[in-house]
């Protein structure tokens, strides 16, 4: 026999290597065709509910990194609760209206304009639904367990119809209004966007520092004065209806030295405009405050017309001339400005961003950035142009086409926010935040929010269920509204435009405004913000098997403004609550430079490159790694060290199978009471983890157990206790006491471990459940088990405690044996100890093997009085000294002993494992052993 054949080897069939992208794709095959997810909902039914509602993603192109952190860090929560005592059901969705759609059919070629608009959409809704399989197949590839067979998409007929219903409590609250006033709106779109499709870039304007002739400056101003006005937009300067200036400034009236004219100007402002006008010198004729100018009129520039000056608290002197330009409908505040003096609101230009004849014919046909230079040449010609300069400030694009957009006045459907806001906060304040600063942002933007255009001129989308009356009244009754969503729950959102609105409206509908009984109905559609802040009816209280509110919304800080933002005042207004309990927000993933990912600089990461290469469990662990709460960057190196990483876990899984191969928990189990002192500090040890585990995962803080698990398998495990249990797994008899005690240790660690992880790596779990004798045949349809405590635990800790400090003395001093090459591996060495009283105590508590703990093969502890010079001291009054140990190798335990050989049968071996050998393979003592 050889002494090999005298060990207790651990063996297993576990691969090392995963071989994860051809392996991942069967298992979760496995798990569709054994309706793993479905098994689970019915193991859970009658438990607490706990829904994480899903923020739908658009449906356009391939899934991207961010959509990974995303959908991944759902799966976490959702699994977790799944198997920790709660009905956790998970429908995804997926938002599926909108004009990137439309935009992607126009570039494909398709002209809606020469098809009817039911053929339009049609081809839409194909392309949304080709969109949508396309991206479910992405995330069940990340192993993203959820109700795949009933997803919610917001061209549902269902999801349509309980939008209707939405749209039909605003109404009867009276929050809906039409209006002709400045939106944001998109000339690249040709639409109106709401503030959560609107982004922010620097751009350099064509500023203009003019002058208006005053006509009427109520005996204050001559007529040979002139106001400065400043306009960052010259080309709405055909546009212009009044001059705004501060009721509180004080405006001087100036003769500069160069020039015939009268100037006004902030008095603030004047040297800095003196300067840039190249006024050489300048009489202070008079000063007025702004309250005394309201109500003057000036001459516009170029056009016959008569301007009115008027007061706002908005103009500010820190920039231009405390006189600003004022163009009613092209900007919210002038808007305001002009509503309060009974201004025209008007906007000359067409969906397109090109300028109309109303503002006269030079600038008919002409695109608006191009009319800048139009305007200012009319203002040079009329010697008014008193400086033109480049500003650089912040400008509104839209987030899709990434084009600058306008304010621009246009007849819109708003929903009013200032009627609501107060119950709105109220609802904000009641809602839990991770992280906390979310309540703060979510807060300040609905406080700050205005009113919410939710009127779309485009066709793929829910329309408006208005109808109007031959008089233009429009008609949005509870009766009519009710009737929509009974078409749309039956026919789908297409019968509006398939119908005439006659026969959308109900049987014998009549309305005073309408005397012939003729009807028209609106052709926009709604805000797409609308359907997905409809989600909470048209899914969590349209299936009986969800809850509204929501117990968890989880989507990317931008939702703020978005998703969070439009759920919480439809929720209000609805049911006069949140539409959810908690709000996680995640940052967004950048490259490794900190750029923001896009297909234009090559800098996105496909998670289906990473799959095919790594194995969707990668990305999975590096999910668990990364801080989401901020922005986080991540490359394909990113991927290769958390590889590393799960190489570590990997061999973990393996190394705990092979040596609990022949353990039978029903058998070989040893009670608490009974384990060996190392042994119950590690059990002690791990439900410690296992505690502070469930803990990070109920806070939805998976960065902190990333980390705690790393720790976990690599100092506690691996550096400590796997290297302990070599000798006693290995070397002592397969039934003694101390093999099965450390065996039950790993056991329940073994069990424990799989459970815990498979919300994070469910892949890995099956295939390590798979080597494990439990009865249920998936790891996902178990429970996470609750950490449990010991009597003795408190003062376990502390014994062992002290132990690891003095042990981390140990490991120093046998490291820089190591380095001067006075020994090779630690067996090789002799350790002696000098300690404290108390200390020595502790090793005697410890009632093992303190050779063993600390890996060496002899030791001998000493008083600390008696400790030689040549020994390593440390603070806590310990001594170190490390030598190489007397002896020979033992051929079976590899450690160095003085009495290998002292038994004459097996001359290679140490005293202790001869006897070991001798009692548990007797026929060796006549056969002899071979190395």
């Amino acid at each position: 026999m050889r002494v090999k054949d005298t060990l207790n080897l651990g063996k297993t069939k576990f691969p090392m290597r995963g071989h994860l992208p051809e392996k991942e794709g069967q298992r979760e095959q496995l798990w569709e065709e054994n309706k793993v997810y479905e098994q689970r909902q019915k193991l859970n039914e009658g438990k607490p509910t706990f829904v994480l509602h899903d923020g739908p993603p658009y449906a356009n192109g391939n899934i991207h990194i961010g959509h990974a952190m995303n959908k991944i860090s759902k799966d976490f929560i959702v699994r977790y609760k799944s198997m920790t005592g709660y009905r956790s059901p998970y429908v995804p969705g997926w938002d599926t209206h909108g004009l990137p759609i439309e935009h992607q059919l126009t570039k494909s070629g398709y002209d809606r304009k020469k098809m009817t608009t039911s053929e339009f959409r049609d081809l839409c809704r194909n392309y949304a639904m080709e969109q949508v399989h396309k991206q479910m197949d992405g995330f069940k590839r990340l192993g993203v367990s959820a109700d795949w067979d009933h997803p919610y998409l917001t061209l549902d007929k269902e999801f349509e119809a309980a939008q209707i219903k939405v749209f039909g409590e605003f109404a009867k609250k009276g929050l809906l209004y039409q209006a002709k006033k400045p939106v944001y709106w998109s000339w690249s779109s040709e639409s109106a966007l709401a503030e959560a499709e609107v982004e922010y870039h620097d751009v350099v304007a064509k500023t203009a520092f003019f002058a208006e002739q005053v006509k009427d400056g109520k005996n204050l101003l001559d007529n040979d004065t002139y106001l400065v006005v400043w306009t960052t937009t010259p080309w709405t300067i055909p546009a212009s209806e009044a001059v705004a200036v501060n009721p509180t400034f004080e405006y001087s009236v100036v003769k500069p030295s160069n020039d015939d004219r009268k100037f006004v100007v902030a008095s603030s402002r004047l040297s800095e405009i003196a300067e840039k006008l190249g006024w050489e010198s300048y009489d202070v004729l008079k000063t007025l405050k702004g309250q005394d100018m309201e109500r003057m009129t000036t001459l516009h520039p170029y056009l016959d017309r008569e301007l009115l000056v008027g007061v706002a608290d908005y103009v500010t002197d820190d920039t231009g001339t405390g006189l600003v330009h004022t163009a009613p409908g092209y900007g919210d505040d002038d808007y305001h400005f002009g509503k309060k003096y009974d201004l025209p609101i008007v906007a000359p230009m067409n969906d397109q961003g090109v300028l109309t004849k109303e503002n006269g014919p030079e600038f008919d046909g002409v695109f608006y950035q191009k009319a800048d230079d139009i305007s200012l040449k009319f203002l040079k010609d009329q010697n008014a142009l008193l400086l033109e300069e480049p500003l650089k400030h912040s400008y509104p694009f839209d987030w899709r086409t990434k084009q600058p957009i306008v304010f621009r006045a246009t007849d819109q459907w708003f929903v009013s926010i200032d009627q609501m806001r107060d119950e709105i906060l109220k609802a904000v304040d009641e809602v839990q935040y991770f992280p906390e600063w979310g309540k703060v942002r979510l807060r300040n933007m609905l406080k700050d929010r205005g009113d919410w255009v939710i009127s779309r001129q485009r066709v793929w989308g829910v329309p408006l269920p208005i109808f109007y009356a031959e008089d233009g009244t429009p008609i949005m009754t509870e009766e009519t509204i009710n009737h929509v969503a009974d078409l749309f729950r039956e026919y789908g959102s297409n019968v509006w435009f398939d119908r005439d609105a006659k026969d959308l409206l109900p049987d014998g509908f009549t309305s005073s405004h309408s005397p012939n009984g003729k009807f028209t109905k609106e052709t926009d559609i709604m805000d797409v913000w609308f359907d997905s802040g409809s989600s909470h009816q048209g899914v969590l209280n349209e299936r009986s098997y969800l809850t509204y509110p929501a117990d968890l919304y989880l989507e990317g800080s931008d939702q703020y403004r978005g998703w969070f933002n439009s759920s919480m005042i439809t929720s209000v207004v609805v049911s006069g609550h949140a539409p959810y309990k908690s709000v996680l927000s995640q940052g967004f993933t950048l490259d490794k430079k900190g750029k923001k990912m896009s297909k234009s600089l090559g800098n996105v990461i496909d998670p289906a490159k990473v799959v095919k290469q790594m194995g969707a469990e990668i990305i999975r662990l590096w999910v668990m790694s990364a801080d989401t709460s901020a922005d986080v960057r991540v490359s394909m190196g990113t991927f290769q060290q958390i590889s590393e990483a799960y190489r570590k876990l990997r061999n973990t899984f393996r190394f705990l199978l092979a040596n609990t191969s022949d353990f039978d928990a029903d058998e070989n189990t040893v009670s608490y009471d009974k384990l060996t002192s190392v042994d119950q500090y590690m059990l002690v040890k791990f439900n410690h983890f296992l505690a502070q585990m469930r803990k990070d995962f109920d806070q939805y803080d998976f960065l902190d157990g990333y980390k705690l698990l790393i720790n976990f398998v690599n100092n506690d495990l691996s550096a400590f206790y796997m290297n302990v249990a070599k000798d006693v797994l290995y070397i002592q008899p397969a039934n003694s006491l101390e093999r099965r005690s450390m065996q039950t240790v790993f056991y329940e660690i073994l069990v424990g471990l799989v459970k815990l992880l498979t919300p994070i790596l469910p892949h890995t779990t099956e295939e390590v459940w798979e080597y494990m004798n439990e009865p249920e045949k998936f790891v996902q349809l178990t429970e996470i088990p609750d950490p449990l405590s010991y009597d003795n635990e408190d003062e376990l800790l502390v014994e062992w405690n002290q132990f690891m400090e003095i042990r981390s003395h140990v490991l120093k001093v046998l490291e820089e044996a190591r380095n001067e090459k006075l020994i090779g591996r630690s067996l090789e060495a002799r350790a002696d100890l000098y300690l404290k009283p108390s200390q020595k105590a502790v090793l005697d508590s410890l009632n093992y093997d303190v050779a063993l703990l600390l890996g060496v093969s002899d030791l001998e502890v000493h008083d600390a009085s008696e400790t030689p010079d040549d020994a390593e001291q440390f603070n806590d009054g310990s001594a170190v000294k490390v030598e190489q140990a007397a002896g020979e190798v033992c051929a079976r335990c590899r450690m160095t002993k003085e009495d290998v050989g002292s038994d004459d049968a097996y001359p290679q071996l140490c005293a202790r494992c001869a006897k070991i050998v001798r009692e548990n393979f007797p026929e060796t003592v006549t056969e002899g052993l071979e190395k």
